[in-house]
C-alpha cells in the first residue's frame, strides 16, 4: 500500500476492507464497529436471522433518533485476475483505494464511526438519541437483514426519526446528489401454456408465442404514467424469455417469461398488478402469473433531515445537491414505510459492483465531515 493519508476512517476502512464479507458474510466487521461504539457509550445487540449478521446499536434513550444504516456484506469480486491488486487487499495508489466494498459501502461505514466520534468529543450531552443499523444482507436476498431488523424494532414500539444511508449516491463528485427516495420494483414471473405441435400444422397445436406476442407489444405500447414532481414515469421491462424445444419443426407446449415494473408513487404494487392482469385477461390466453414485491416507492418529504443534509453538503463542496429518486433499491425500501425520513449520502458509485471498485481518499475524509455537520444540525 502507497500513498496513503493517514487518518482514522483511512485506517478503519482498510480494516473492513481485509474482511472477505461476501453477502451474507459478515466476516467479523461488525465486530470491529462493536467495539468503536461499545468505547463511545453505545449498546449494540447482535440480532442474526438465519446466516445474517444485523447490528442494531444505539446511544441514548430519547427522541429524536438519528440513525445511521448501511450494510458490511459485499458482491463477489469476480474473477480477482482482473484486478489491478488483490480484492480484499486494499491498495492505494494516486489517492484512491482499491479493493471490493471501498465505495459501496464500507467507506460510508468507516466515516459513520469516525463523524459520530468526532462529535461526541464536543456534544457528549447531545439530545435524543444516536444509533446504527447495519446489515449483512443488503446485496443478497435482503430478506433478513434491515427488513426483519425494522420488524423487530416495531415490536418493540422502538422508533427512528431520521436515517442516513451510507449508500454510494454520488455520481460524478461527492455530494453532488442525495437520493431521497426511490421507485418500487416489482417483479412478474410468467408462463404461458399452449400445445405442443409440428410447424406445418399449426390448427393442430396452439402456440404460446403466438399467445404471448400481443400481450406483449400492449405492456410495451402503455404509458403506465408521466412520473410526477419527484419521480420519472414507471417502466416496464422485459427480463428473460424462454420456450421453445430445440427443433425447427416443433412448436412448443409452454413460454417462461419474467419482467420487472420500476413504479413511482403513482401505483402500489396491488394497482400495478390489477392493471397487468386486466391486460392478460382481455386476451384469449392461459398464463399463471406469480409476483416479487422487492419495494414499495418511497419519498421523504422536505423537512429537518434534507435540510440538515443539504446544509452539510454545500458547507462542504460549495455546491447544492440534487435531490432524486433515481437508481436501483436500497434498504431504505424497509425504513421509510416505518414512518422514518431517509435520505442516502455516500460516496460516487462510478466503479460500484465492478473490477477494481475504488473510492477517492479525500472524498472519505470530507464525508466524514459531512456525517458530523448533519449530526450538528439534528442533536
Amino acid at each position: 500500500m502507497t500513498d496513503l493519508i493517514k487518518s482514522p476512517e483511512i485506517d478503519l476502512l482498510c480494516e473492513l476492507v481485509k474482511r472477505e464479507s461476501v453477502t451474507p458474510d459478515d466476516a467479523g466487521c461488525q465486530g470491529l464497529l462493536i467495539e468503536r461504539l461499545q468505547a463511545m457509550g453505545f449498546e449494540c445487540e447482535t440480532l442474526q436471522f438465519g446466516d445474517v449478521t444485523n447490528l442494531w446499536a444505539r446511544r441514548g434513550t430519547t427522541a429524536p433518533v438519528l440513525c445511521f444504516a448501511g450494510h458490511t456484506d459485499v458482491v463477489p469480486p469476480g474473477d480477482s485476475t482482473q484486478w489491478s491488486s488483490d480484492p480484499f487487499q486494499p491498495t492505494v495508489k494516486d489517492g484512491v483505494m482499491y479493493g471490493r466494498g471501498t465505495a459501496d459501502m464500507k467507506s460510508g461505514l468507516a466515516s459513520m464511526i469516525v463523524a459520530i466520534e468526532n462529535f461526541l468529543q464536543v456534544n457528549a450531552k447531545h439530545k435524543g438519541s444516536i444509533a446504527l443499523l447495519i446489515t449483512s444482507d443488503e446485496e443478497g436476498r435482503a430478506r433478513d437483514g434491515t427488513l426483519k431488523v425494522m420488524e423487530t424494532l416495531s415490536k418493540r414500539r422502538e422508533s427512528i426519526d431520521w436515517c442516513v444511508i451510507g449508500e454510494p449516491s454520488s455520481q460524478d463528485a461527492l455530494g453532488d446528489l442525495i437520493r431521497i427516495g426511490r421507485r418500487g420494483s416489482l417483479s412478474g414471473m410468467l408462463k404461458v401454456m399452449g400445445t405442443q405441435g409440428h410447424v406445418a400444422y399449426p390448427h393442430l397445436a396452439d402456440n404460446p408465442i403466438r399467445r404471448f406476442a400481443p400481450v406483449l407489444s400492449e405492456l410495451h405500447n402503455i404509458e403506465w404514467d408521466q412520473g410526477n414532481e419527484h419521480f420519472p414515469p414507471s417502466s416496464f421491462q422485459v427480463v428473460d424469455i424462454k420456450s421453445g424445444v430445440g427443433a425447427p419443426n416443433v412448436t412448443p407446449a409452454e413460454l417462461s417469461a419474467r419482467f420487472n415494473f420500476r413504479y413511482s408513487t403513482v401505483w402500489n404494487h396491488e394497482s400495478l398488478k390489477k392493471r397487468v392482469h386486466e391486460v392478460f385477461d382481455a386476451h384469449d390466453i392461459d398464463y399463471e402469473l406469480n409476483w416479487h414485491l422487492s419495494g414499495e416507492p418511497f419519498l421523504t418529504k422536505p423537512g429537518r433531515l434534507i435540510d440538515a443534509a443539504v446544509q452539510a453538503v454545500t458547507e462542504s463542496t460549495g455546491k447544492e445537491p440534487l435531490l432524486s429518486t433515481g437508481g436501483g433499491t436500497s434498504d431504505g425500501r424497509f425504513i421509510s414505510p416505518a414512518g422514518v425520513d431517509v435520505v442516502e449520502l455516500g460516496p460516487v458509485n462510478a466503479s460500484i459492483h465492478k473490477i477494481d471498485e475504488h473510492v477517492r481518499i479525500a472524498d472519505v475524509i470530507q464525508l466524514t465531515g459531512i456525517y458530523t455537520r448533519i449530526l450538528q444540525l439534528l442533536l
